[in-house]
Parts: structure tokens; sequence; C-alpha cells
């Protein structure tokens, strides 16, 4: 079975790698450097968007995803029709958390934790391993639901499309706390400063209409009705 995108304990406690596109120039105090902050960055993330050059110029397409130890796996649908031969991509994760409200304008920020991959796409052929980067996939998104659902058939398996990207290249930044300003001039204003929490649940399930009357969501899908999305 495939690992569930947990983080081994070898990995988690490597160090993420320092390269001239992954060292951190600006807000150095934000930059993370263990491999444990980009899992933890990925779990929460639903939604990634992956730059791409292409023949037509640059692209940012929204995708889901899911990943392993070594690997984070994309739809590749739109961008594997015209990736640049032999181009980097860079896949960006980022969960807002809140906003900082300060006494200025300019001392206004935002809660976040971010994650950017760099990595030359790998188009998924062998249907194995497209099946199981699917899997992660899927199950980073709904855990159950692979084993719950059809799996894809071989002609549906065969007009899907999987990247696969290596995570050795990896930076990751988080934001968190209050205002900083609180010692500058600006706290004599008087005016009220803090953090405005951004808090993302999950709600409901609401069924298919055409589903029969009495027919229930199952347990894995019931029991995120109220879960936090951003964990």
């Amino acid at each position: 079975m495939p690992d569930t995108g947990s983080g081994s304990a070898l990995h988690t406690a490597s160090p993420l790698s320092a390269t001239p596109r992954t060292t951190h120039r600006r807000l150095r105090e934000q930059g993370r450097s263990s491999r444990a902050e980009l899992f933890a960055v990925l779990r929460a993330g639903l939604i990634g968007h992956l730059g791409v050059p292409t023949d037509q110029g640059l692209m940012v397409i929204p995708t889901v995803y899911g990943f392993d130890d070594q690997q984070a796996y994309v739809h590749g649908s739109v961008a594997s029709r015209s990736l640049a031969a032999d181009a980097d991509v860079c896949l960006t994760v980022t969960i807002v958390d809140g906003l900082v409200l300060a006494r200025s304008v300019f001392e206004h920020a935002v809660n976040y934790r971010s994650a950017m991959i760099y990595a030359p796409p790998r188009i998924l052929d062998d249907p194995a391993e497209k099946l199981a980067g699917l899997r992660l996939l899927s199950e980073h998104l709904a855990p159950g639901q692979w084993d719950y659902t059809r799996q894809p058939s071989r002609k549906e398996l065969a007009a899907t499309r999987l990247l696969a990207l290596s995570l050795a290249e990896a930076s990751v930044k988080v934001r968190s706390g209050p205002p900083t300003d609180a010692d500058s001039p600006d706290a004599a204003l008087g005016l009220w400063a803090g953090e405005l929490p951004l808090d993302s649940r999950w709600l409901q399930p609401v069924p298919d209409p055409d589903l029969p009357a009495g027919q229930v969501a199952p347990l894995h899908i019931q029991s995120r009705g109220g879960m936090q999305v951003h964990r």
C-alpha cells in the first residue's frame, strides 16, 4: 500500500534543501528548514498552484495534489500537453490562517503557511505507478473515498495525465502571531490592533438529488462534517 503522505521519521527529520531558489532572502525569520514543516503544509492544503513555462508563455494552474515522502502528484491534463521540454515547474501550496491588523497600513500582514516545490515534471506512464499516485491524491482530499468508490478502469487510467514532482528542492515559510508595531510610535495612536483568525470548516454532506431515498453518506464522509479544513 502506498504511503499516505504522513512523512516517515527519516524523511521528516531531514532538513530542506538549501539552493539559490529555496534560500530565504526576505523575512528570513519566517523561513523553515525542517522537512516536517513541508509535510505539515502539504497535509493542511487542498489546492496547489502549478506554475509552468509553456510554448504559449507562463501558465499558473490551480490543481489538486497528493504526496508521499519523495514526490508530489498533480493532475497534468492541461499542463502536460504544453510543457516546455526539460523545464522545471513550481508547485505552490498556501494556507491562510488569518489577517494581522496593525496600527498602520504599512504593518498589516497575513498569517499563513506556504510551501514552494521546484522540480522537473515527470509524466507517469506506468499504470501501477499512476494508480498509486491517484490513490494518494484521492486519499489526501477525501480519506476513505478511494476504497469506497469504483476505481479507474483501464480506459479511464489511460486518459488521465498525472505528473510526479520530486520533493528534493522545496522552500517553506510560516507567519504567525500578532502585529509587530506595539513598540513603535504608532502605539500612541490609541487604535485597536490584533489578529483576525480564519477558520475553514467542512459543512454537512449534501446528497445528490438523484440518490435513492434513505441512502446516507458513508461514515468517512459523515465524520468530516464540521471538521476544520486546515489541519
